[in-house]
Parts: structure tokens; C-alpha cells; sequence
């Protein structure tokens, strides 16, 4: 996992600088389907959709789009999802 603490338990002893920064990200796209038709065709989409049958995909699509909606702060219809992530720089030792 992506944690400050886990990056140091990892690297501390190898690096001579780690530098995490926190960020944000907004995945903007035209509709939450528009997302899924743009992101299902990547490598673990395609691995997670293709292992399952015709029903388990409609429910993980289901579940995709509840996430979404859940999360989105368009209002209009598009896709406007804030997301947070770790930015970190390690310079090897």
C-alpha cells in the first residue's frame, strides 16, 4: 500500500532522499460511461472483465457506475471525480 510509512519501511535504508508529496487528481470525462469505454480496454480491465462471465460483468459494471456516482461532483451529466494520490521521488543512496 501507497503510505508514507510503508514507502520509508521499503526504501529508508537505500535512499538518500525520499520526497512524498501529497497530490490531486480530477478524472474528467464526457459521461461515467464515456470513462469505462475509455479506461475498460487497459490491461487490467481487460484481464478483470474478460474473467468473468456475462453477469458478473454487468454487476461490476453496475458497481463501477455506483462508485462514480457516489464520488462525482459534475451535477451535469460529465464525470468530475476528485482523486488523491502519493507523489514520491527517491534518490537511491
Amino acid at each position: 500500500m501507497g503510505t508514507r510509512a510503508r514507502i520509508a519501511e521499503l526504501f529508508e535504508g537505500q535512499a538518500s532522499s525520499i520526497v512524498v508529496t501529497d497530490r490531486n487528481f480530477v478524472f474528467r470525462y464526457r459521461s461515467p460511461q464515456h470513462w469505462l469505454d475509455i479506461s475498460r480496454p487497459t490491461t487490467a480491465r481487460v484481464k478483470t472483465f474478460a474473467a468473468l462471465d456475462a453477469t458478473a460483468q454487468a454487476a461490476l459494471t453496475s458497481d463501477l457506475m455506483a462508485l462514480i456516482a457516489q464520488f462525482n461532483r459534475s451535477g451535469d451529466g460529465t464525470m468530475v471525480v476528485p482523486s488523491e494520490y502519493l507523489e514520491i521521488v527517491i534518490t537511491k543512496g
